[in-house]
């Protein structure tokens, strides 16, 4: 499903800024697979999945998606394999716009548009039983600004958005950072939930070990823009958060112990 192809990417390069965000990093995702990602801070977690949506070209290797070289496919034609939940709520709708105008633009997502009623009478309805299953009541405010919603009204509404037409790839970057404990908690439920129903490819950020541990079929951690521990199966299974921090320390070294704070 997702095929990375010894990436190297560099920022700033020939500068005093100068960093080499990913590595010689190959990675292979099968269809179907939920794979959470770890790593410190600046170990090249969000870069990679800018690789894959398109947010930058790499200055080597190569992306393929669903079969498709994308290497040079422009971030907006990528748009129809690839769905995207960001950390900040702001970013995965627009404020001004009513809900059931957001949800319209998200169902025509990967289509041609032209000229005709925004939102149908059809459309509604779809969207009243999609709202339903989160149960927030969001099926009753349909011309609400979504900018009156909380955070995690809003990071649900997104995460339905996402997956209203089912995506190639289900990419997730930190998407309940920005939000308190119980809301994170629903979102994740929900999260979860949805991956399951949709047998979605997904790749999701995370700095919480338990996360990490408890969600997905596979973990891989990244740092300095290569991937240092891959585990699956009966390997992830029987991880425990001791034990993937004793990873940690054996893959990066004593010098790094004071980043492991940062995946608690």
């Amino acid at each position: 499903m997702i095929r990375l192809e010894r990436i190297i990417k560099y920022f700033h390069r020939g500068s005093v800024n100068e960093v080499f965000a990913l590595n010689d990093l190959s990675l292979r995702v099968a269809e179907g697979e939920f794979v959470t990602v770890i790593g410190s801070n600046g170990a090249g977690k969000s870069t990679l999945l800018n690789c894959i949506a398109g947010g930058f070209f790499p200055d080597s290797g190569s992306i393929a998606i669903a079969g498709e070289d994308v290497t040079r496919w422009p971030e907006y034609r990528r748009a129809s394999l690839i769905a995207r939940v960001f950390q900040d709520p702001l970013l995965g709708t627009c404020p001004s716009a009513t809900i059931e105008q957001n949800m319209a633009l998200a169902i025509r997502r990967g289509r041609t548009r032209g000229l005709a009623r925004g939102v149908k009478p059809a459309d509604r309805a779809l969207f009243r039983r999609q709202l339903e299953q989160l149960g927030l009541g969001l099926e009753h405010r349909l011309l609400d600004k979504v900018g009156l919603l909380s955070g995690g009204q809003r990071q649900a509404l997104t995460m339905l958005m996402a997956t209203m037409v089912r995506p190639e790839v289900l990419l997730l970057d930190e998407h309940i950072a920005a939000l308190d404990p119980k809301t994170a908690s629903q979102i994740l439920q929900l999260t979860r939930d949805i991956i399951a129903q949709q047998g979605l490819t997904t790749l999701m950020i995370t700095h919480n070990m338990k996360h990490a541990i408890a969600f997905g079929n596979r973990l891989i951690m990244l740092h300095q823009g290569r991937i240092i521990l891959d585990l699956s199966g009966k390997a992830k299974q029987d991880l425990t958060v001791s034990d993937l921090l004793a990873q940690f320390y054996r893959s990066q070294g004593e010098e790094l112990a004071l980043d492991s704070l940062l995946l608690g």
